[in-house]
Order: structure tokens, then sequence, then C-alpha cells
């Protein structure tokens, strides 16, 4: 058993997400671009995906309710990574201290399988983690308490010696009451003065 580990998020902890970042490219006109992500791909309809529901169904259903919109919904999914523009200020930089002190490393996403799938090889960071839990590869989320106890069971942890960082305040309290230590990312200044005071890393 695993007596001490680090287990992170991934969007907005690791990397900043927003489907923003990509529709700006493709939407020239303020007010087009939010009507665009507040009604057609909106992060609700995203969210799907990252449950488990593949994008094979997600794709024709929303383009038949928004024809005028197709190609724009087949972007969605074509060019995704363009959501996640870079890595979150000073992020990284942790994981690979945390790496480099021997702290084992773990991820527990909601992401939908497919992106995940075009997104993972782009990133070499994900490399010093020794496993991830992608939500829309298990079919459950943040903050079910089954995702927590799936992670307890297959990374092979003691929970009360393990941190789990999080920018959503419920996905945090789900952890804690499965009895891991939890951490409300802010920034990466912050989430660094926790983790020395906590002992992963050194003052």
């Amino acid at each position: 058993m695993i007596r001490r580990c680090v287990i992170f998020d991934v969007g907005r902890v690791l990397f900043d997400w927003d489907l923003r970042h990509l529709f700006a490219k493709l939407i020239d006109d303020r007010d087009a671009l939010d009507d665009f992500v507040t009604r057609v791909v909106t992060p609700e309809w995203h969210f799907q995906h990252d449950a488990g529901r593949p994008l094979a169904e997600m794709l024709p259903e929303r383009k038949a309710e928004f024809p005028q919109h197709a190609a724009l919904i087949d972007a969605y999914a074509a060019r995704f990574n363009e959501s996640i523009p870079g890595p979150m200020p000073g992020s990284l930089e942790l994981v690979e201290r945390l790496d480099q002190a021997g702290v084992p490393l773990f991820a527990i996403t909601n992401f939908g399988h497919e992106l995940w799938e075009g997104f993972r090889p782009t990133q070499p960071i994900f490399d010093r983690f020794r496993d991830i839990i992608v939500s829309g590869t298990e079919k459950m989320m943040k903050p079910d308490p089954a995702i927590y106890a799936l992670a307890i069971e297959r990374f092979g942890i003691d929970p009360a010696g393990a941190l789990f960082i999080d920018d959503v305040a419920a996905n945090v309290a789900g952890a804690e009451a499965a009895g891991i230590g939890g951490h409300q990312f802010i920034d990466a200044a912050t989430l660094e003065a926790e983790l020395i005071a906590r002992g992963y890393l050194p003052g």
C-alpha cells in the first residue's frame, strides 16, 4: 500500500480549459460567441461526454437540433485540444518537483474518454503519473463517491496519507468524505505552500 501520495485534477488545475478558447477563433462576433457557448456547445452538454456518453451519439443529436451550426459542432470534437491553450502557471513545475522528490502521483479527471485519447499523448507530463482515472472511461464523475472509492482501490493508497487537488469545491469535499485530504486549487503558489506545510515538498 502507498502511504503518501498526491492526486491531481487536470482541467483548471494542471491545464487551462475553456470552450471559448476554441470557439473565439471560429466566431468573430462577441455576442454570437456568447450565445453559442451558452446555448449550443455548452459546458453542460460537454459534461455528457465526461460522464461517458460517446461523441457518436452527442454530435449527430446536437447537429439535428442546431443544423445551422453543424460545422462548429464538428469542430468541438475535431479541434477540442484548442480549448486547452496550455498549462496553468506553475502547476507542471510542482508536478515535476513532487516526482523528483519521490512522491507517487495520480490523477482523477472529469474528461471524456475519446477527447482524453486525443489530449493525453500531447502532454508528456502525464508520464510522471502512476495512474489516471478518467471519468468518461469509467462512466462515473466527481464528486460521485464511487470514483474516489475506485481511486483508493485501484491506486492502492492509504487515503489518510493522500492529498487530492481540484478547483471545484464539491469535488474536494467528495474526496474528503472518502477520507482523502483535500485542497481547493486557486493558484500554484498557494498549492506549493500547502504541499510544503503537509510535508510533500521540502520547505
